[in-house]
């Protein structure tokens, strides 16, 4: 890693939008070395009063399912109409040996050269629901540095997809037809969570099938609870490829928001979320203290062995290395 400038160096060059700046920041706060987690929190401490007044959009579905592109034809048309986008790009890592691609930007080629969009994209690490561990800390530097609406596109692996729901105001839901049985494929707590379920690749000879899972989609919100936020949840079609619908898709989201932010729900559910990420956060902080102490590793390894030879319970193991502690 590059030698990092001190805070107020850090911190004027992304309230000035240098977007080299806030690359080197974002980097800085995925770090786990003691000593950058350190100068990462009193960034994000300095950085704080100045975000939180972006739009926060969470895109998930199947892989396959066109997220990139969609991302962007829907940002291309908003940094057209003078808005400012950041996309946060989780990509999957592997099980095995911790990499990953990292190729949103060959996906997304008109927003890769767009000078009023920023793309970062992130491997997710083991992170529930590909969402990456400094996550909600980017969406603050990028709100900071001026971007206005942030497209939060995540890897699509099932229910823990519910991750991303707990990191932004607007939940929304791409999704296929002409897959099989759409309904089957619906896990009830996606749905839940979602805003806006949207049919994508709804074009030529698969339109009448897009139409079709729409209403099949339609019917099933509708066994749902009531939106929190008194907002109706919808289902779109549109086709990132030729780009129609896009646009109506983004009018439907500044719907929820016309509602959402005067009616306070935006504001309770981030106030909800940021006690979720200092929850979260600690659990992550007393793991490492905890077990980053030589001795308790050489007990949690031996307590690993003794698992993982059927000896001893992992509820009794837990209880052993705790009551070390």
């Amino acid at each position: 890693m590059l030698p990092l400038p001190d805070i107020a160096q850090l911190k004027a060059g992304i309230l000035a939008g240098d977007r080299a700046l806030l690359a080197r920041a974002i980097t800085l706060v995925e770090s786990q070395a003691a000593a950058h987690q350190s100068l990462a929190e009193a960034l994000l401490d300095a950085i704080l009063p100045h975000s939180g007044q972006s739009l926060r959009i969470g895109i998930t579905g199947v892989p396959g399912v066109g997220k990139s592109t969609f991302i962007d034809a829907l940002g291309t048309q908003l940094t057209t109409a003078g808005h400012k986008v950041a996309v946060l790009a989780v990509d999957p890592s592997s099980a095995r040996t911790g990499g990953s691609i990292l190729g949103d930007k060959t996906r997304m080629e008109r927003l890769a050269h767009d000078p009023n969009a920023f793309i970062r994209p992130t491997a997710a690490g083991t992170a529930l629901g590909g969402v990456a561990r400094a996550t909600w800390e980017a969406m603050v530097l990028c709100e900071a540095a001026g971007y206005d609406i942030l497209l939060i596109e995540t890897v699509g692996v099932g229910q823990s997809e519910i991750a991303v729901a707990g990191l932004v105001d607007f939940f929304m839901l791409l999704m296929l037809s002409g897959a099989g049985d759409e309904l089957q494929g619906i896990k009830r707590g996606i749905m839940e969570m979602a805003d806006m379920l949207v049919i994508n690749k709804a074009e030529g000879d698969n339109l009448p099938l897009a139409k079709r899972a729409a209403l099949n989609y339609r019917n099933a919100l509708h066994l749902f609870p009531a939106h929190p936020g008194s907002w109706t949840p919808l289902v779109q079609l549109c086709s990132a490829i030729d780009g129609s619908g896009v646009a109506e898709v983004w009018k439907s989201v500044e719907s929820y928001f016309d509602l959402c932010i005067p009616n306070g729900y935006r504001n309770q559910k981030r106030a909800e979320q940021r006690l979720q990420h200092f929850h979260e956060y600690t659990r992550q902080r007393l793991e490492q203290q905890l077990l980053g102490r030589p001795a308790q590793q050489e007990r949690l390894q031996a307590l690993e062995k003794e698992v993982s030879e059927g000896r001893v319970s992992p509820y009794t193991a837990a209880r052993q290395l705790l009551a070390g502690l």
